[in-house]
C-alpha cells in the first residue's frame, strides 16, 4: 500500500511525457501534405439504404493531373470499396433502382468520349453501357425501370461520320451568339445540351427536348413518367437570366410535343426535386433578380402541373441550396448558409416549422437522404470534408479520408471573430493562428481575401490558411460586405460599388487584429484569388501599410474585360454598357490608381482563364514595372480560372511563401 502513490506518480509522469512526445512528433503541414490531400464529393445513398457511393479526387503526381475515383461504403461502417482504379477518372456515381448496378461516367482513354459505365454490385469489372458518338454529359437511372436519362450535347457532323481522318485538323470558330465564351469550355456555339432516355442494350437514345436552348439538372418523377429540368427558353437566352423549371413526358419524342412550364418567375429558378407522391416540385429561386448574384436564394414549391407557386423561406434572409423532400413529403430539407456556417435545415411545405437539423461550427457542402438516414458531407475548421451518418440526432463519421495525413500534422488555433467596420456595421470572420502560437508575441499577419464576392469563409478546412499558419503567419479570413451568409442587404451593399465598403470592412479587421495584440502592424501582407485578388487590388491602391501583396486571377481595367471575359450580361446589368456609362466602369477600376501602389506585388493567373482573364494581371504588372515598383508576373500555361495541374499548384504555393518571406518576414 505504501508504494501506491509512487506508482501513480510514475503513471502520471509516463502519461504526461507520452502526451508531450506525441505533440512533439507532430509536424507542420507542408506543401506536399496539401497536394496529397483528397477531396470527397457527390454523396449517393443506395435505394435499399445499405450503401453510400461517392467520389474521391486526388492528385496523380506522376501524370501531373487530378484523378477522380468512385467508392462505396456500407452505411453501417467498415472499409470503403474502390469501384474504379487510378488508371482513369470517373464521376457521377448513380445507383439503379433495383440496387444491382452502380453506374458512373468515364473515358478510359484520353481520346475517347465520356460514356456511361456500369459496375455490377455483385462483383466483376465495369463495362461500358453507352456508345454515344458525342459522349455523355450526365445520367440518372429511372426510379421504376431499367432505363437511363441522359444529357447529351447536340452532335457535330464530324462526330457522326465514320471518317475520322480530318478530326485533328483545327477548324475556325463560327460565332453568332451574344454569350460566346465560357471558362473551361472556350468559344460557345449552338450545339445545345438536351435530354434523352435510353434503355440499356438499345443502340439509339430517344431525344425528349429540342431547340436552341440548353437543358440541365433533369430529375425523374417518382413514377418514372416525367422529367423535370431547368432551361432558359426565352427568345434570346443569352440576354437574360430567366431560367425556369419545365416538365417533359418520357413517353413522347416528337419535336412538337408540349412541355409543361412549372415556373414563370423572370429570374433564376433551378434545382428541382419531386415530392414522393409526384404532386409537387420544390426548387431554388431568386426573387430580386435586379441585384444579380447579390440576391438571396430562396426555397419555393410549385404544383407539378404548373402554377400555384409559393416561396417557403420568404422570412429567412439567408441563401439556401440543394433541396430534397423528406420521406413523408411534408417538409423539405436544404442547406442553409448563415454567419460563417453551412448547416442542414428543413421547413414544412406550407412555409412553417423552420428547423436546423444539423448545426454547429461546421460546413456541410452536400448530403443525401433515404428514409430516416441522412449522410452529410461535413467539414470542420481543422478537418476536411468527410461523409457522416446522421441518425437519431447523432452524427457518426463514416469516411476517414485524409486522417492518415492530418493525424501527423499540428493543427492551428482557429477562432471566429467579430468586430465593427468603420461605419459601425458588424463584421465576422476567422483568425487562424500560427501552430506554435504564443499570446505574448506579435506575428506577421496575412489578410487573405475570399473570392466571389458572393461567397463566405466558414467552418471548413482551408488548406492555404493552414499552410500560412504552419509557416508562422496569423491569417485573417474575413467576410466583408458582399459576402453571403449575412443577408441580402449585407451582400448587395457593394452592388456597382466594389472596393468601397468591402475595403473598409477588411481594413477594420486588420485594425481589430492589431488591437488584439497578435498582429504585427509592421509585418502586414494581403492577398487572394479571383475576387480576393480584386479586393487585394483595392487594398494596395488605397493603402500603403502592407509590405507585400499577392493578387491572383484579378481584374484591373474593367472596360477591357467587356467582350473578353464571359460576364457580358452581368457587366451590363451591374454597370451599364461601357460606352454609355463610362464613369461607372472607370470609377471602380483599380488600374486607374495603379500609380498609387507601393506594395511589392506578385501577379498570377491562368493563360486560358476567361472568367477573369490574364489580361488584367498583365496590365497591372506592366504598369508597376513601368513605374519602377517591385513586382512579378506568373502565368500558368493551359490553365483556366482554377489551377488544376498539381505541379502548378505546388509552384503557386511555393511562390506564395517565397514572396511573403522576402517582403514580410525580412522586414
Amino acid at each position: 500500500m505504501s508504494h501506491l502513490p509512487k506508482i501513480l506518480s510514475l503513471i502520471v509522469l509516463f502519461l504526461c511525457c507520452g502526451t508531450t512526445h506525441a505533440q512533439d512528433a507532430l509536424t507542420a503541414i507542408s506543401i506536399d501534405n496539401i497536394l496529397a490531400l483528397k477531396s470527397v464529393s457527390d454523396v449517393q445513398i443506395s435505394p435499399n439504404g445499405k450503401w453510400v457511393a461517392y467520389t474521391i479526387t486526388e492528385n496523380d503526381i506522376k501524370k501531373d493531373k487530378p484523378v477522380k475515383r468512385i467508392y462505396k461504403i456500407a452505411i453501417s461502417g467498415g472499409e470503403p470499396i474502390a469501384i474504379t482504379n487510378k488508371a482513369y477518372s470517373a464521376s457521377e456515381p448513380r445507383w439503379s433502382a433495383d440496387n444491382k448496378y452502380l453506374s458512373f461516367l468515364a473515358s478510359k482513354e484520353e481520346d475517347e468520349k465520356t460514356q456511361v459505365w456500369v459496375s455490377n454490385t455483385q462483383g466483376g469489372d465495369a463495362e461500358v453501357l453507352t456508345k454515344i458518338p458525342q459522349g455523355v454529359s450526365s445520367h440518372e437511372w429511372s426510379p421504376t425501370e431499367n432505363k437511363l436519362m441522359l444529357v447529351l450535347t447536340d452532335p457535330k457532323p464530324e462526330e457522326l461520320t465514320a471518317d475520322k481522318e480530318d478530326d485533328d485538323k483545327p477548324k475556325p470558330y463560327v460565332i453568332d451568339r451574344r454569350q460566346f465564351k465560357q471558362d473551361y469550355v472556350g468559344y460557345l456555339d449552338r450545339y445545345r445540351n438536351h435530354i434523352y432516355t435510353l434503355i440499356p442494350g438499345d443502340s439509339l437514345a430517344t431525344q425528349l427536348t429540342f431547340g436552341d436552348y440548353d437543358d440541365s439538372d433533369p430529375q425523374w418523377s417518382p413514377d418514372g413518367k416525367n422529367i423535370a429540368f431547368v432551361s432558359n427558353r426565352t427568345d434570346d437566352p443569352d440576354s437574360n437570366s430567366d431560367s425556369n423549371i419545365w416538365v417533359v413526358s418520357v413517353d413522347s419524342n416528337a419535336k412538337n410535343q408540349k412541355l409543361v412550364q412549372i415556373t414563370t418567375n423572370p429570374n433564376q429558378d433551378n434545382s428541382p426535386v419531386w415530392s414522393p407522391d409526384g404532386k409537387y416540385i420544390a426548387y431554388k429561386t431568386v426573387v430580386n433578380g435586379k441585384i444579380l448574384w447579390y440576391a438571396g436564394e430562396k426555397l419555393a414549391i410549385a404544383s407539378a402541373q404548373g402554377g400555384d407557386n409559393k416561396v417557403l423561406t420568404t422570412n429567412l434572409d439567408r441563401n439556401i441550396s440543394k433541396p430534397k423532400f423528406s420521406e413523408d413529403g411534408k417538409s423539405v430539407y436544404f442547406l442553409l448558409e448563415e454567419n460563417g456556417t453551412s448547416v442542414l435545415a428543413s421547413i414544412a411545405t406550407n412555409g412553417t416549422s423552420l428547423k436546423r437539423i444539423i448545426e454547429g461550427e461546421i460546413s456541410i457542402s452536400d448530403y443525401d437522404v433515404n428514409g430516416s438516414i441522412i449522410t452529410p458531407l461535413l467539414a470542420k475548421a481543422n478537418s476536411p470534408y468527410n461523409i457522416y451518418t446522421f441518425t437519431k440526432n447523432s452524427l457518426t463519421e463514416l469516411t476517414k479520408v485524409n486522417h492518415d495525413i492530418l493525424s501527423k500534422v499540428k493543427k492551428p488555433i482557429i477562432e471566429k471573430i467579430k468586430f465593427n467596420s468603420t461605419d459601425g456595421t458588424p463584421i465576422e470572420g476567422f483568425v487562424v493562428k500560427p501552430i506554435d502560437f504564443n499570446p505574448s508575441k506579435k506575428y506577421p499577419t496575412l489578410l487573405w481575401l475570399h473570392g466571389g464576392p458572393t461567397a463566405q469563409y466558414d467552418f471548413s478546412f482551408d488548406s492555404e490558411a493552414q499552410l500560412f499558419a504552419a509557416n508562422g503567419y496569423v491569417v485573417l479570413l474575413l467576410n466583408p460586405r458582399g459576402s453571403t451568409g449575412y443577408g441580402e442587404d449585407f451582400c448587395k451593399a457593394i452592388f456597382a460599388d466594389w472596393g468601397n465598403l468591402d475595403y473598409q470592412d477588411v481594413i477594420s479587421g486588420v485594425d481589430y487584429a492589431i488591437a488584439q495584440g497578435y498582429a504585427d502592424p509592421d509585418q502586414l501582407a494581403v492577398g487572394g484569388w479571383s475576387y480576393g485578388g480584386i479586393l487585394t487590388n483595392y487594398v494596395i491602391t488605397k493603402n500603403n501599410r502592407f509590405k507585400g501583396a499577392i493578387s491572383g486571377a484579378s481584374e484591373a481595367l474593367y472596360r477591357a474585360n467587356y467582350g473578353h471575359d464571359h460576364y457580358q450580361l452581368t457587366w451590363e446589368q451591374e454597370l451599364g454598357l461601357p460606352w454609355e456609362n463610362k464613369e461607372a466602369w472607370e470609377r471602380i477600376s483599380p488600374y486607374n490608381d495603379v500609380e498609387k501602389i507601393t506594395t511589392p506585388t506578385l501577379w498570377l493567373g491562368g493563360s486560358d482563364d476567361w472568367n477573369v482573364p490574364i489580361l488584367n494581371s498583365e496590365q497591372m504588372y506592366l504598369a508597376m514595372k513601368r513605374l519602377g515598383r517591385e513586382t512579378q508576373l506568373i502565368v500558368y500555361p493551359g490553365e483556366y480560372h482554377g489551377i488544376r495541374r498539381p505541379s502548378f499548384q505546388k509552384d503557386r504555393m511555393e511562390r506564395y511563401l517565397a514572396w511573403l518571406k522576402k517582403y514580410i518576414k525580412s522586414n
